[in-house]
């Protein structure tokens, strides 16, 4: 008679969610994320990541307290989540997600098929050719990845009008995989129980092995990380007002919505 497994114990479902990450064959080149592999999942945790559903909740309500914008920019879109805000919340405006990863811009692309006033351009924000035309500019967790992040807020500013606006969140402290994995799984097995939390684990794995890549990045100065003193210093001399700052993510990340000076 085949013995049935028991139950595991939270500890050992600890250890069953730690997925190993080989170092990279870095050979002088700098660690950096896979993307599309991040894509993949994405989406997976981020609707069971009480964290991440906050920010969705204060970029809509911030939506709510401003005049429509007639042109929006989401840069480093990603799968499309601050995207689909803007378009379902503002259906009259004209809204580009520039996001140069394949994975991340297909994923984008089938979420937002049913949106008919979203474009979609697979380049970096520094190859945008556009300037001053820009109402708002969206920028959730993607500067901190991008080259020179400070000329990256010049370009921003490069792209707003006068009084545009800029809400920006960035990842700004190391990121704590053990954290992390301990905070969803303690949500995901409230919400779901112990089985359906391994099972959403499981199949989020791909998350748990980019996010270590993100660690090593951060800590080798590829991927910029900052105190919200520093990315207010930063955002300011790229030529923003700052209206609103405030630690954000569990303190991992800055949220600044900003307004571009004259």
């Amino acid at each position: 008679m085949r013995r049935r497994s028991p139950k595991p114990s939270h500890a050992c479902a600890e250890r069953l969610i730690e997925v190993n990450v080989q170092n990279p064959e870095t050979s002088g080149r700098s660690i950096r994320a896979d993307w599309s592999a991040y894509a993949t999942a994405y989406d997976l945790l981020s609707e069971h990541n009480p964290a991440y559903q906050e920010l969705l909740q204060d970029f809509e309500a911030f939506l709510g307290t401003i005049e429509t914008p007639r042109l929006i920019y989401d840069i480093g879109g990603g799968t499309g989540n601050y995207t689909e805000v803007a378009a379902r919340t503002c259906p009259d405006s004209e809204i580009h997600l520039v996001e140069p990863d394949i994975g991340m811009n297909a994923a984008a692309r089938a979420k937002l098929a049913q949106f008919d006033n979203v474009e979609y351009e697979a380049f970096a924000l520094e190859d945008i050719g556009a300037s001053g035309t820009a109402d708002l500019l969206i920028c959730v967790h993607a500067l901190y990845a991008m080259p020179d992040p400070e000329q990256r807020l010049r370009d921003m500013r490069r792209l707003l009008r006068p009084g545009g606006w800029l809400y920006l969140i960035d990842l700004g402290r190391d990121m704590d995989v053990a954290d992390w994995r301990s905070y969803l799984f303690s949500s995901l097995k409230r919400e779901h129980g112990l089985t359906g939390a391994l099972r959403v684990f499981w199949q989020g794995r791909e998350i748990a092995k980019q996010n270590k890549t993100i660690l090593k990045a951060q800590q080798e100065g590829t991927y910029w990380t900052h105190t919200a003193e520093e990315i207010a210093t930063a955002v300011t001399a790229a030529g923003f007002e700052i209206h609103r700052r405030e630690a954000v993510y569990r303190d991992y990340s800055d949220l600044l919505v900003c307004r571009a000076k004259p």
